[in-house]
């Protein structure tokens, strides 16, 4: 009797093949079923986000909604904003420092409120000791047991860094955390290029069965170049709000002012964002292609259309370039 032994070198290149495919049937997508809109803000670093979230959550409280922002960037800007510069202890530095007493975390420790805004900070580890985005999941594995999900709030937003795309800045996208997720970009390459990817991560989650959408993009400080509300175009997302760049502004947001108020003339703006925010449905991007986020810019300013020309041997040589011996074996024709 022959044994029929499977060829385990053919089996593993089958499922090399598998994991590079990309998924082709989408499933069925289900209705949220939380009243609670759990919304996360995604952006390249230093474009804007923070000031976004602390002037939106403040006004979104102004309306008369319970609002729990949660800041989920390593450099807690989130909350400093929202408190006038003061940094509130870390839930991840907090958790440690409790562990290391033998004492438990209460919200009280982690959680504070400005102008009906509940706020806290996930935090992230010191440099080089650690991983920010394991940083997050641990964070909201304590939120959890702190009791997240029988909490009673209109909206909760968490702002996520968009430049990092490991695991854990993707949670709230890969384990349908949130209902929707919000851009921030301004009129450049670098911010439209995150947004892009943010966008990519949806479509790949909603094709495995995802529920996840995109609510639309906010553009900061907006020049009127227009690049931003071209991008929202083909990807097929609306503009939600366009916060001109504006002196006014920079100066409130550089001082830890909250502009997002009905006491401040930028407060429609922030209300009209609000409201957008609150109604608009989350919808499947349509990520473009490198070349296709290129297009959107003068190609001037981009390189777009510069030709890539190939390196070779004698190139990467250099002084050292020169015939090699050659180590073929030649026989004499006998």
């Amino acid at each position: 009797m022959t044994l029929d032994i499977p060829n385990l070198k053919d089996f593993d290149a089958r499922l090399r093949d598998e994991a590079h495919e990309e998924p082709t049937l989408e499933i069925p997508q289900g209705e949220p079923t939380k009243k609670t809109q759990i919304i996360a803000i995604y952006g390249k670093g230093g474009i804007g986000k923070s000031f976004t979230l602390a002037n939106l959550s403040h006004m979104m409280a102004e309306m008369g909604q319970r609002v729990l922002l949660i800041g989920c960037d390593p450099k807690s800007d989130t909350t400093s904003l929202l408190f006038g510069g003061k940094a509130c202890p870390t839930i991840i530095e907090t958790s440690t420092r409790k562990k290391l007493a033998g004492e438990e975390v209460k919200i009280g420790d982690v959680c504070f409120k400005r102008g009906g805004v509940f706020a806290m900070e996930l935090g992230g580890p010191e440099v080089g000791r650690g991983c920010g985005g394991r940083g997050i999941i641990h964070g909201f594995e304590l939120l959890e047991k702190l009791g997240f999900h029988d909490w009673d709030f209109d909206y909760v937003l968490l702002d996520f860094l968009g430049d990092v795309v490991c695991g854990g800045f993707g949670l709230p996208i890969a384990r349908d955390m949130a209902q929707k997720v919000i851009l921030v970009a301004s009129n450049d390459l670098q911010s439209l290029y995150v947004a892009n990817n943010v966008c990519s991560a949806v479509e790949y989650f909603r094709r495995l069965g995802g529920n996840v959408g995109v609510a639309g993009l906010v553009i900061n400080k907006d020049d009127g170049t227009g690049e931003a509300a071209a991008f929202a175009a083909e990807v097929k997302i609306p503009v939600l709000a366009a916060i001109p760049q504006d002196d006014d502004l920079r100066k409130k947001s550089a001082n830890y002012q909250i502009v997002g108020s009905y006491e401040s003339q930028w407060g429609p703006m922030f209300a009209d964002l609000a409201t957008a925010v609150g109604l608009a449905p989350p919808v499947r991007p349509a990520p473009l292609t490198q070349d296709g986020l290129l297009g959107l810019f003068s190609a001037e300013h981009t390189g777009a259309d510069f030709v890539l020309t190939p390196a070779t041997d004698a190139d990467m040589r250099g002084k050292y370039a020169g015939v090699k011996a050659s180590l073929e074996v030649v026989y004499d024709n006998v």
